[in-house]
């Protein structure tokens, strides 16, 4: 039996989707989610100089680009598990990278906050509290790929704007 982060695919096959797809390089997170450990924390450090470029971006144009790339994932992410003959596989983290952005976008441009959005990001990803494991088990294709980590990034930012009307900026 394949676990739901196992994939069919032999892992030459997973880097020819990777740089051999549209779909598979977003979805695969420009290869960041080629790693053989923690490919959700690779992707999720991947989204952070991207992020970068985004600073510029007004508030409007972000959250443009912001939908723009979940919908875009949807397609992606559905394709791509597809191929891999896999629910979910743990190799797509363009899902980890969209839900980043969104956290970021939520706090100051500044190391302490940008760490503390990356750790609150991957602990939420990783337990995975209710219902967002309910959902990631119950809807599946690529929107319940992008949809449980957008869930995560929201108990993330939900924590994060907390902090930041207790904590000096």
């Amino acid at each position: 039996m394949v676990s739901e982060n196992t994939a069919k695919v032999a892992p030459a096959g997973i880097a020819q989707l990777a740089f051999g797809t549209v779909a598979g390089f977003f979805a695969l997170g420009f290869g960041s989610g080629l790693s053989p450990r923690a490919p959700g924390t690779m992707g999720s450090l991947a989204a952070i100089p991207l992020a970068l470029l985004l600073l510029p971006l007004s508030p409007l144009a972000y959250g443009l680009l912001l939908l723009g790339a979940f919908i875009f994932g949807i397609y992606c992410c559905g394709e791509t598990s597809r191929r891999m003959v896999v629910e979910d596989p743990g190799a797509i983290v363009w899902d980890e990278i969209v839900a980043m952005w969104l956290v970021l976008a939520f706090v100051p441009a500044s190391w302490g906050w940008w760490l503390s959005a990356f750790l609150l990001f991957r602990l939420f990803d990783i337990a995975k509290p209710w219902p967002i494991r309910w959902l990631d088990h119950t809807i599946k294709g690529g929107f319940g790929i992008m949809l449980d980590d957008i869930l995560a990034a929201i108990y993330a930012i939900i924590v994060l704007l907390l902090a930041q009307r207790i904590l000096p900026i």
